[in-house]
């Protein structure tokens, strides 16, 4: 039996015995320590050289199964999505929202897309075989990676203080060697006791991971497999609020946590705006409704599908999970923040939230995915800083495209006239704010929803010392602080940008 076959083997058994394994990772390549599987690292290490040693050949097969893959993609009717024995359309592994920006500048001048071939070609698998080839157990070309001992336990100490707010998870994600999401997601997984729960096959689970962390896009300077892990480290914080977790159930922990996972998968890095007005596919599939949330809740469903991850499940269940996903993520629709929040207040006000009731459970899931998904101004000064930079930057990527190709530029998208403390001030007062105080009111004032606010309040002084220090350095040329805030703050009440 191969190497990596006997590893999975052992990782079942030992996972079903309740053995507490810590992955660790060669590239995407699982091992676990544990005594029954030390023997076999030499093993995996020589294996890991033979393969690295068939580069030349690989490359060879490679180029002539993207030329096979090519024919097969050209001749794919229809679009990109799969309806499965429940009934869900999902998206097949890959079909992430690609921008040919040769296509787009011809967008620009004649205001259609292309051809119907060039169509298909954008509509999936742009990435499809490198997934392919991922699941075939061939090596990818990037540089394959042993943890060293002291990494893995510092990751396995910082894995102990999980439910901490102040959780860097930029280290988190370098002492992991970039597996931050499937690591995490391990180890909540088995903390909550989902594993042993829902008889869960480790192997399919750590497939089911991979894919979702690869298909994140980590060119992205925030929308990326790192924010993905944030979010799903927060919504843990949550989970274990007092008011929350006494009522949770399995299902609800763990739809909360592969929701916060996935809600952002295969993000590429624009809004929705910007699809709409490059008439990109996704938002005629969907309908310029809650493009990028339909696009990451239907990509889920196909990477369940492909991972067979609930396959031992009935049908009903595995469709009620289905169901449960979409909601939450697109639960994240920046555009619907008022209409979750109005509901909110209302519940609170008339104080009639029975969280014994599956569908109030399911509701504050939704509010709870909501916070996780914009808590980053909550966060100490120094990841919260992090954050900002990032979001930021890749607005001012978007920015930078529709300036190339003659578009018109999205708010919050100049570079030139829309600095990060206003953004951030902006976001904070419209935004965040008024969702954190009704969560702090729904949790009862807790010691977590009280440090989220403190940090929010710190921090948005501190963005606004930043505008002030800035505009005495450039007096002539900036608007009076009042003035360039108010107009952040219509921009970002007007069409919201993340």
């Amino acid at each position: 039996m191969p190497v990596l076959d006997r590893c999975f083997l052992e990782v079942g058994r030992s996972w079903r015995t309740g053995e507490i394994l810590l992955p660790t990772y060669m590239g995407t390549l699982p091992t676990y320590h544990s005594g029954s599987l030390s023997c076999e690292l030499p093993e995996i290490i020589e294996m890991v050289k033979l393969l690295w040693k068939s580069k030349n050949e690989l490359q060879t097969v490679i180029q002539k199964e993207l030329q096979s893959n090519e024919e097969v993609l050209a001749s794919l009717p229809g679009d990109a999505r799969v309806r499965g024995p429940t009934g869900v359309l999902s998206e097949r592994r890959g079909s992430y929202p690609f921008i040919d920006y040769r296509l787009l500048n011809n967008t620009a001048h004649s205001g259609e897309i292309g051809t119907k071939k060039k169509v298909k070609r954008l509509l999936s698998f742009q990435r499809y075989f490198h997934a392919s080839r991922l699941l075939r157990g061939i090596v990818p070309q990037a540089s394959l990676h042993l943890l060293d001992e002291d990494y893995l336990g510092q990751a396995r100490h910082m894995l102990s203080k999980v439910g901490m707010w102040n959780f860097d998870i930029f280290l988190f994600d370098r002492l992991t060697n970039g597996n931050s999401l499937v690591t995490l997601l391990c180890h909540l997984f088995n903390v909550h006791g989902l594993i042993h729960h829902f008889q869960l096959d480790m192997v399919k689970l750590h497939r089911f991971l991979v894919m979702v962390q690869e298909d994140y896009h980590n060119q992205n300077p925030y929308h990326n497999a790192v924010h993905a892990a944030d979010v799903t480290q927060a919504m843990h914080c949550y989970l274990k609020e007092p008011k929350l977790a006494s009522y949770l159930t399995p299902l609800d922990i763990m739809l909360g946590l592969l929701a916060a996972a996935a809600h952002d998968v295969d993000h590429p890095g624009v809004n929705q705006p910007f699809l709409i007005k490059t008439k990109h596919h996704l938002a005629s599939l969907y309908q310029n409704t809650s493009v990028l949330e339909n696009h990451h809740w239907r990509s889920t469903v196909g990477m369940l599908r492909e991972s067979r991850l609930l396959a031992h499940l009935s049908k009903e269940i595995t469709q009620d999970i289905e169901q449960q996903l979409g909601s939450l993520i697109l639960s994240t629709d920046i555009n619907r923040q008022d209409e979750f929040l109005d509901r909110f207040r209302a519940h609170l006000a008339n104080e009639d939230l029975s969280l014994t009731d599956a569908d109030h459970r399911h509701f504050m899931l939704q509010i709870a995915l909501k916070c996780a998904d914009i808590c980053n101004p909550c966060r100490v000064w120094e990841l919260s800083k992090q954050w900002s930079e990032r979001v930021c930057e890749e607005f001012y990527r978007q920015g930078d495209l529709e300036r190339k190709f003659g578009l018109e530029i999205s708010p919050l998208c100049n570079q030139q006239k829309d600095s990060i403390p206003n953004i951030q001030v902006g976001f904070i007062n419209y935004i965040a704010e008024p969702l954190f105080l009704e969560w702090s009111r729904f949790t009862g004032q807790t010691p977590l929803s009280e440090k989220m606010l403190s940090h929010l309040r710190k921090n948005r002084a501190k963005w606004r010392g930043l505008i002030h220090k800035h505009c005495s350095k450039d007096n002539d040329h900036l608007l009076p602080v009042t003035d360039q805030e108010g107009k952040e703050d219509q921009k970002i009440s007007e069409g919201g940008a993340l």
